[in-house]
């Protein structure tokens, strides 16, 4: 893992969270656009099905404030970086 991907912040890490980076052995996904831009999606044991299918996550900082949600999708052609399609309630 390089040092510039140590760097990055995992989401759901706490704040105060000595080391909030990604941890060795893990797959992450980079979420791009959005509430959540920069950050790193652990997505170690999911399936393929969930892999393309993205994810709905839990964001106060979106447009529906706490409760809401953040849709990201697998980008075409570069899996590694998820696209934000819009946030939910």
């Amino acid at each position: 893992m390089d040092e510039l991907m140590r760097q990055r912040r995992v989401y759901g890490a706490d704040h105060d969270d000595p080391d909030p980076g990604p941890q060795p052995g893990h797959s992450y996904r980079e979420l791009v656009g959005g509430p959540l831009d920069g950050l790193l999606l652990d997505v170690t044991g999911w399936t393929e099905t969930a892999l393309r299918e993205g994810a709905a996550l839990n964001t106060e900082i979106g447009r529906f404030g706490p409760g809401g949600r953040a849709e990201y999708a697998p980008r075409d052609g570069d899996f590694d970086r998820w696209d934000w399609q819009g946030d939910i309630p």
